[in-house]
């Protein structure tokens, strides 16, 4: 068994790699009431285009598998839905879907133990027919259009529509009412055997345990023994950006604009940009920002601003910058402003340190929440990060490093709009 700590955050975790690949992360929490317990999969909706070693078959799949495949894993043999079981023992229980991993969580006060045999249990037996699959059709059907309505999710999905030529965040994580037509069961437990294998999971458990009990626990039900034979092709993806602009008209009142920049994908310092990134946003973007109160003081922008930095590894990078506004032009013509600015004049020490420690306390809060944390590990498990270097790396993170950082991230010639327009 492993053990990393962090004395700052004053927390240690316990990891333990089964012979069979399939990784388990114990973070005690002594006096916690609460417990939770997440598991990933290193399967998501970008994976669509893969070869199978064995037999060295490439398999080109549907859009929208890996989303199909989390809504099926509930489904038992016995006719009972474990989501409904777990609700039974008075435990909150879900899944979701990104683009490069599936994770399946629950989070209770009692119970835990029963709870964790039947997350362990649905997930290690996948129960797939014909019948399940097709009356399963019609519920993704209508989730998929539900987002179709959502001006939200428009405007994201259409910024990456307008800044990636072939990577496939620009589909719908839940593909199409026409790409989920052709997702038989065939096709799930073909996924399923090749990337539901141990080596390609982690497990993280928070709570009041005893480390060494609670991983016993786990390794007398993890059972599964299949090796990873899927390995991805990836879609070479132009540096330049797809379209500078998109828009598209639904019933709505006000327009919902997002700013995209494409980032070169990180290949290296990973953590110490992400970081970097992120304290930019907030000296740029930020409520206390000069840009934010321009735009708010000329009644330019209705609620905050909502600034993120999404990417993966070596795959895709890019900065959102998401807002609502009657105005754009005058709105992005600040923002343009904004940032050749500070490109020029630079950032003042105290403007710096300010949002080096909000970005910093956030990162710490994170430790706070059991919820939050569990996610933090297992997102990062994916990236080959250990969340604790997070809060290591600040100390790294100079002035002059971030401005180099801004003159290469905000470059206009990366830059996309996607807006969503009343009819």
């Amino acid at each position: 068994m492993q053990i990393i700590e962090n004395e700052l955050i004053k927390e240690k975790v316990y990891i333990e790699k089964l012979e069979s690949g399939f990784t388990i992360y114990c973070i005690p929490k002594k006096n916690t009431k609460k417990k939770y317990a997440i598991c990933g999969v290193g399967y998501g909706s970008n994976y669509n285009h893969f070869i199978i070693k064995d037999d060295n078959k490439e398999v080109t799949i549907p859009d929208g598998v890996a989303h199909y495949l989390e809504h099926k894993m509930f489904e038992q043999e016995s006719g009972e839905n474990s989501l409904d079981v777990l609700s039974s023992l008075g435990v909150n229980a879900n899944a979701y879907t990104t683009n490069d991993h599936t994770a399946y969580l629950f989070e209770c006060t009692k119970n835990f133990e029963k709870a964790l045999d039947e997350l362990l249990e649905y997930l290690q037996n996948p129960y797939f027919t014909d019948e399940n699959v097709e009356k399963e059709r019609g519920i993704i059907s209508q989730e998929i259009k539900m987002y179709d309505d959502d001006p939200d999710w428009r405007v994201y999905i259409n910024c990456m529509k307008a800044l990636y030529i072939n990577n496939p965040i620009r589909i719908d994580v839940a593909g199409s009412v026409e790409s989920i037509n052709q997702i038989s069961k065939d096709i799930l437990y073909e996924c399923y055997n090749n990337f539901y294998v141990p080596e390609n999971m982690v497990l993280i458990i928070i709570g009041d345990f005893e480390p060494e009990d609670i991983i016993q626990k786990v390794k007398e039900k993890v059972i599964i023994k299949n090796k990873l034979k899927a390995q991805i092709i990836n879609q070479p993806e132009p540096l330049e950006i797809s379209t500078k602009k998109l828009v598209e008209k639904m019933d709505i009142t006000i327009p919902f604009f997002t700013i995209g920049y494409k980032v070169n994908p990180i290949e290296k310092e990973k953590i110490k940009r992400t970081i970097t990134i992120e304290i930019l946003l907030e000296i740029i973007f930020g409520l206390s920002s000069d840009t934010y109160n321009e735009l708010y003081e000329k009644g330019l922008i209705y609620e905050n601003l909502i600034t993120s930095f999404e990417w993966s590894n070596e795959e895709y990078a890019h900065i959102l910058i998401q807002g609502k506004t009657f105005n754009f032009n005058k709105v992005i013509e600040i923002i343009h402003k904004k940032i050749d600015d500070i490109k020029n004049t630079g950032i003042s020490e105290k403007t710096f340190e300010t949002a080096k420690r909000k970005i910093y306390g956030l990162y710490i809060r994170e430790f706070n929440d059991i919820s939050n944390e569990a996610t933090l590990f297992a997102v990062n498990y994916f990236k080959r990060i250990n969340p604790f270097d997070y809060i290591e790396e600040f100390k790294n993170i100079t002035k002059e490093y971030s401005m180099n950082v801004l003159r290469e991230v905000f470059e206009e010639s990366k830059e996309v709009v996607s807006m969503i327009m009343p009819k």
